[in-house]
């Protein structure tokens, strides 16, 4: 298959052309075959009502005028082709039949000449019969023979009666010289001598054959033409449906190629499939673009916070070569100990980015904040604990420990004279809230502080004021255990940092919850 070929094949036009043609076409054609059945059955009931008409005016007259055998011979009979008749008595043997008939199939007797009957009080000269003995089975009434009769003669109609019921077959005839399909209606009527004889009559099936054939030629005709009208109408649909799809491919195209994540794909104005996609492609790009902007930012940030304690050890390093006595040992490992904080700082940024989830150990909160607090021998300022027991949550041990670092290292940095850390239960969750008395955050900056490398105390010195990553870093480790980390003013006038964790279900905590009766909201006031 050529490129072409195999580009047509796999286009989801071409493919909704395809089907749905497919599906026109079957349906058009069972369709068609259900139409020409009915028109088929219905044509056939008309000439079998035709028929049984035909039969039932003849049995009417040989009801009322026949009166013995010879009387047949009088019976006005249709001479057309229309409507062929035989009568026939029981036995087979055919008593009257159509002028010119030739020919006839389908009503069980084949004989087109009736058999001769001597006048009243005469017999038959010899051979006049022809075997019509053998063949018509006259004196027989051939009741018995058949067994068709389900009983013979005791359903026979009463004399000058017609039955009531009528059977129908197909054959065929030759009236004249012309041959032809019947439908043939055989009616039982017993004449006016006590016979039972049974009437045949035709009806030509001529109009039911030209109908039927003009039908399916008319639909063999139409159905291609339909088709190719369905499938054009479907390709053109198809086109105009993903045209702005095809918009939407090649402005992506060219985003790639130019890697200018700025522009946007064109949204139709309508509100089918493909403008939601339009609108969510846009808000991929979107979210794509922040994600490169901030990438592209934190790197210059993270090289400029590099620079400058490298910057500051190198030139103590340049000094003491130079002047021994002048190497500032404690300032050179404070730059060491500092840019080693801050590319650990870097590294976890890196880990959280790469969508690093943290583990689903268990452990009780509490316990982890006292151990901590216990290891922080060099704070300014001691903090107070006030930690419920048996509170656990689920997740990473070392990064919520993480994250309690920074928050009590943010909050030493700024405190006044008090530090306080705090563990309770609100509701299905676990609050870590640390609180000082410092300057609190303001009104305004309470999101931005989250933001990576932002510090609000720019007159600060940077060995004071950090890097500005710490509440970034707590803020990312927070969303990734399914929690929240939120900041707000403290009752002793600072900053109250709150972290929300879901609360593990564990025995020990569905003992702390039925022991538990401090409010957390009287917790929180109290940091």
């Amino acid at each position: 298959m050529s490129v072409g070929g195999r580009r047509f094949a796999s286009s989801v036009r071409a493919r909704a052309s395809l089907g749905a043609t497919a599906v026109v076409a079957v349906a058009l054609v069972a369709a068609g075959i259900a139409v020409v059945l009915s028109l088929r059955s219905n044509l056939t009931d008309q000439a079998d009502r035709s028929a049984d008409r035909a039969a039932r005016e003849v049995a009417l007259d040989i009801a009322s005028l026949v009166t013995d055998r010879a009387s047949y011979a009088g019976l006005d009979l249709p001479d057309n082709a229309e409507h062929p008749v035989q009568v026939t008595d029981e036995g087979g043997g055919l008593l009257a039949a159509t002028k010119d008939l030739q020919r006839i199939s389908g009503t069980a007797v084949s004989a087109v000449t009736p058999v001769k009957i001597p006048a009243p009080g005469t017999t038959a000269a010899p051979g006049d019969d022809d075997g019509a003995d053998d063949d018509s089975g006259t004196d027989d009434h051939g009741g018995d023979d058949d067994g068709d009769d389900d009983g013979g003669g005791d359903d026979d109609p009463a004399v000058g009666e017609i039955g009531d019921r009528s059977s129908f077959t197909t054959g065929s005839a030759t009236v004249d010289g012309e041959s032809g399909d019947y439908r043939f209606a055989a009616v039982e009527v017993t004449d006016r001598a006590g016979e039972t004889v049974v009437v045949h009559a035709g009806a030509s099936l001529a109009d039911r054959q030209a109908a039927v054939n003009t039908t399916t030629v008319s639909m063999l005709l139409g159905l291609p033409v339909l088709l190719l009208v369905v499938g054009g109408v479907t390709w053109l649909m198809t086109r105009r449906a993903f045209r702005p799809v095809e918009g939407i491919r090649r402005e992506m195209a060219a985003i790639t190629a130019s890697t200018d994540l700025s522009r946007r794909v064109p949204e139709p104005a309508s509100d089918d499939e493909v403008a939601r996609l339009a609108r969510t492609t846009n808000e991929t790009l979107t979210a794509l673009e922040a994600a490169v902007e901030r990438q592209r930012r934190f790197v210059a940030d993270a090289s400029h916070e590099l620079r400058s304690p490298i910057a500051s050890l190198r030139t103590q390093l340049e000094v003491g070569d130079a002047h021994p006595e002048l190497l500032d040992v404690p300032g050179a490992v404070a730059d060491t100990v500092r840019l080693q904080q801050l590319a650990a700082d870097l590294l976890l940024l890196a880990r959280l980015d790469a969508g690093e989830r943290p583990g689903r150990a268990r452990f009780d909160l509490g316990a982890l904040v006292r151990e901590e607090v216990s290891q922080r021998t060099r704070d300014r300022v001691p903090v107070t604990l006030d930690v419920r027991s048996g509170l656990e949550v689920a997740g990473s041990r070392g990064q919520l420990a993480r994250v309690l670092g920074n928050l009590l290292d943010n909050a030493q940095r700024h405190t006044r004279a008090s530090v306080t850390a705090s563990v309770y239960r609100s509701g299905d969750q676990v609050v870590l809230a640390v609180a000082d008395d410092g300057s609190g955050v303001p009104q305004a900056e309470r999101e931005r502080i989250f933001e990576r490398f932002v510090r609000l105390d720019d007159a600060r010195g940077r060995d004071d004021g950090g890097a500005g990553l710490g509440l970034a870093i707590a803020r990312d480790v927070a969303v990734r255990h399914d929690g929240t980390l939120t900041v707000g003013g403290a009752r002793a006038g600072g900053a109250l940092f709150e972290l929300r964790l879901p609360r593990a279900d564990s025995p020990s905590a569905d003992r702390d919850e039925s022991t538990d009766t401090t409010d957390a909201t009287d917790t929180a006031a109290a940091a």
